[in-house]
């Protein structure tokens, strides 16, 4: 009987140490198999051609060179090691790109469920795992925060693991913040959380230890600032990373940093009323430090959707070990420290399996699905036509300035619009509405623009169609091209013969 009873718990603590591989191959090929989700943003498209530049250079970029209206201007890129990962796994496809990023997800989700376990049962931190991608989906792109993101959580959830016991952080925290300052920008976050979830332990800490615990989070911050530094550019990565909360109201035109919608249901939405509702309806008892810090995180997603991400995995985090101790949630999961001995050999066994069918899964996908990025973001033919007409000074929309940039134009505007600044983005904004003429016709002349590339609908280009001095020289379903009428060159297509 006693054999039978090891047999089954050693069985348990084999599935139970499983559960995060399990659930981050699962993520991995379901994102693998969905890629095209992924290259939904021509951003990734610059982000390789910095990677492939600092290859090329082996050099730092200190200053721009993709673009002719702030050519030369100051510029770094805090997200160099990203760039250069995604750069060094693109191979004239994008199948690279998908795995890589991926992988990011897969391992994001081993993590948050080995952070959840100590409080919940695998089944309940599945559930919370699922909601996380779920309300997470929509910003994961085929770009550095998705690489990122899985040492986000480390770091973190490695604070609030600390607060929890009421310790200091571990110094081994220290290698994952220089990780994610040469990753990207977002490593402000986790310097910026040290100190609130430094409270919480301190709050909750007995009086004659309180001090040596200020003590200790206030070297691990000071410390923690200065591994964020050990980059190529030293303490200005850390002002580069800040420069994009600068740009005002610009903020609220640029979609990912626009303020959460609430005039239409959104899944979002409803997980966040639906918490609250829980939270009131089981009568969750917080201390001030964790409600300051979830309301915090809950501020942060209302006021720029691309923070959705960062609630939907914090939040879980913050409000774990409450609802364990309330809602009696941690006792199956607690289980997992002492059963998960006793069949070490199975776990990694099951494990080396689980990855080995992955890899093949891999292979054999990739083989067979080709990855293709979104038609409406690549205007191949009419960057054909465009360096045909020998055009150098193109005025064009940002999300075609990824594609100009690997098709190695300089370009006017791009994603970076930290480099480019909160008005030189607005008049952007307004001459493509169109609502001024003489505001666009003075910002082709004040840029010697000698070509336009447009969306097919844009307002500028349907304007464009009637004034005088400019000509459609291309269109198609993605875009539209003018020239100047009296700058038509050798070579040129004629519009009769290239429209669609």
């Amino acid at each position: 009987m006693s054999l039978s009873i090891t047999s089954s718990v050693s069985s348990r603590s084999a599935v139970r140490g499983l559960v995060p591989l399990c659930a981050a191959v699962g993520a991995y090929l379901f994102y693998l198999s969905a890629g095209e989700i992924l290259l939904r943003d021509t951003d990734t498209m610059w982000q390789i051609r910095v990677g492939q530049w600092i290859l090329d250079n082996g050099a730092m970029p200190t200053s721009d060179v993709f673009s002719f209206t702030r050519y030369g201007e100051a510029w770094i890129s805090s997200s160099w090691l990203s760039q250069v990962l995604y750069a060094l796994v693109y191979g004239g496809d994008w199948a690279g790109p998908v795995i890589l990023s991926s992988l990011a997800i897969g391992a994001t989700v081993a993590i948050f469920l080995h952070l959840l376990s100590p409080h919940f049962d695998p089944a309940r931190a599945i559930l919370i795992a699922a909601l996380a991608l779920l309300l997470s989906t929509t910003h994961f792109l085929a770009r550095p925060h998705v690489l990122a993101l899985p040492v986000l959580l480390a770091f973190i959830g490695g604070l609030i693991a600390a607060a929890d016991r009421r310790t200091s952080p571990s110094w081994w925290l220290l290698p994952l913040m220089t990780l994610w300052a040469n990753l990207h920008g977002g490593f402000v976050l986790g310097l910026a959380l040290i100190g609130p979830i430094g409270l919480e332990a301190i709050w909750n800490v007995e009086p004659a230890r309180r001090r040596e615990l200020i003590v200790r989070w206030g070297v691990f911050g000071l410390a923690a600032l200065a591994a964020s530094c050990v980059t190529p550019y030293g303490w200005n990565s850390l002002l580069g990373a800040t420069k994009i909360l600068s740009l005002g109201k610009l903020l609220t035109l640029i979609g990912e940093w626009k303020p959460a919608d609430f005039s239409k249901p959104s899944f979002f939405e409803a997980t966040l009323l639906g918490l609250i509702g829980l939270i009131c309806y089981r009568r969750l008892t917080l201390p001030v430090p964790r409600i300051l810090l979830l309301l915090g995180l809950i501020w942060m997603a209302l006021s720029h959707v691309r923070n959705i991400e960062v609630f939907a995995f914090i939040a879980p985090l913050v409000l774990a070990k409450p609802i364990s101790e309330q809602w009696g949630t941690a006792s199956a999961g607690a289980s997992r420290f002492e059963d998960n001995r006793s069949a070490p050999v199975v776990t990694i066994l099951a494990g080396l399996a689980m990855l080995v069918g992955a890899s093949l899964t891999t292979t054999m996908f990739v083989a067979q699905h080709p990855f293709k990025f979104l038609p409406m973001f690549s205007p191949v033919a009419a960057v054909d036509v465009l360096q045909q007409h020998k055009a150098e000074r193109v005025f064009s929309t940002a999300p075609f300035g990824g594609y100009m940039v690997s098709r190695d134009m300089k370009v006017f505007i791009d994603g970076r619009a930290e480099l480019y600044g909160e008005q030189f983005v607005l008049d952007y904004y307004d001459a493509l509405d169109a609502r001024d003429v003489g505001q666009l016709l003075g910002l082709l002349d004040k840029y010697r623009i000698d070509a336009t590339l447009l969306g097919a609908d844009s307002p500028a280009g349907n304007v464009l169609d009637h004034l005088k001095g400019w000509k459609r020289l291309y269109k198609d379903d993605i875009a539209v091209i003018h020239v100047r009428a009296d700058e038509t060159r050798a070579g040129a297509v004629p519009a009769s013969e290239s429209s669609n």
